[in-house]
């Protein structure tokens, strides 16, 4: 490149720098001829915003914190899982894992079944009981919204909820979407830690609290129960069988005594008079050392259900007053201005360029 050409490009370079200075100073004394469009629409952008903060209800949140230990599913069983497994019993001493690890209880807190759950409990209100459900319809004022087009206003909510109609199963699974939307939110604030944070968000203060608090009652419910149940099922089974084993003991020890009250004084060399006292002993023996097998397993099935129960403790509750979330009058009013101001510049600065490309 000679120095002809490298004068040229410089040239062209300092045209360009120019070009953008001259559309700047073009711009700005085309927004300042402007000025009472821009503050006319400054001024109803802040009337717009002032009337948004005086309608805009403000927003509870209600907060619950636990934390949630799995508990050692293997501790101090290992010496005993030989001897379980002979009577056929799993006590899980060596399987890790399970249906709540990782983030799935986060998604138990979303499902629409713990959500439904919450949702047709009923809670205080003003010392007047009522299903949390309805709380949200009447608050919301749904049912007035609602009347005419799907006739929520005749709809109820008691009953089996296994027996809901179409309608009202719809209602409930519009809820479910909305709360997952908009009102509910689970998260683990430390990905490192058991903490686990449940936030309901929604303008009624006392529903926020009581749907936050059936919610957590439910889902920890539901999780201890699940958790548990392998464990309660080999508990309740051993149990019976322990119960039917001990009467069976009862009943061949009876059978003694009454061998020996039938012959009391029996011939010594009449063996065959001891025969039915002898047999009932061993069915005595046998039972007895069954029972004991038995008694064994169960308290080791004991063990293994206190061991994988896990451990929920509630750090925080909810409690009024709730925090809020609410724009004041000041902030609609500046925030409104602001954005009016913004619009109307950039609308003003994309008629300019229309306005010079057609002037081209």
């Amino acid at each position: 490149m000679n120095h002809q050409d490298i004068g040229k490009k410089n040239s062209e370079d300092e045209i360009s720098i120019k070009d953008i200075l001259l559309k700047i100073r073009s711009g700005v004394r085309y927004l300042k001829s402007q000025w009472l469009t821009i503050l006319i629409v400054g001024i109803m952008g802040g009337l717009l915003g002032l009337v948004f903060a005086i309608f805009n209800k403000p927003q509870y949140t209600a907060t619950c914190t636990f934390v949630l230990d799995e508990g050692n599913k293997g501790g101090g069983l290992g010496q005993y899982a030989g001897l379980a497994s002979m009577a056929g019993i799993d006590i899980g001493g060596s399987s890790p894992g399970g249906m709540f690890q990782g983030d799935n209880i986060l998604e138990l807190y979303k499902s629409r079944l713990m959500i439904e759950k919450a949702l047709l409990s009923k809670a205080e209100f003003n010392n007047r009981s009522e299903l949390l459900i309805d709380r949200y319809i009447n608050y919301n004022k749904l049912r007035a919204a609602s009347k005419v087009k799907d006739h929520i206003d005749t709809i109820s909510f008691t009953g089996d909820p296994e027996k809901f109609d179409r309608k009202q199963d719809s209602i409930i699974t519009g809820l479910v979407n909305l709360f997952n939307q908009k009102i509910l939110n689970v998260t683990k604030p430390d990905k490192k830690l058991n903490i686990i944070k449940v936030d309901v968000t929604t303008n009624d203060e006392l529903f926020s609290k009581e749907f936050n608090n059936k919610l957590v009652e439910n889902v920890n419910d539901f999780y201890v129960q699940t958790k548990t149940k392998k464990a309660s099922q080999n508990v309740q089974i051993l149990q019976r069988q322990a119960d039917s084993v001990k009467r069976e003991l009862n009943y061949s020890i009876s059978g003694v005594a009454s061998a020996l009250d039938a012959a009391p004084n029996a011939n010594p060399t009449m063996l065959t008079l001891r025969v039915p006292s002898q047999r009932k002993q061993i069915d005595v023996q046998a039972s007895t050392a069954i029972y004991g097998e038995i008694v064994k397993n169960l308290e080791i099935s004991k063990i293994s259900l206190r061991q994988e129960m896990p451990l929920i403790q509630v750090i925080d509750k909810p409690v009024l007053p709730l925090s809020v979330k609410h724009i004041s009058k000041s902030k609609g009013l500046i925030f409104g201005v602001i954005i009016g101001f913004f619009i109307a510049v950039i609308t003003l600065l994309i008629k300019m360029s229309f306005i010079n490309i057609k002037s081209a």
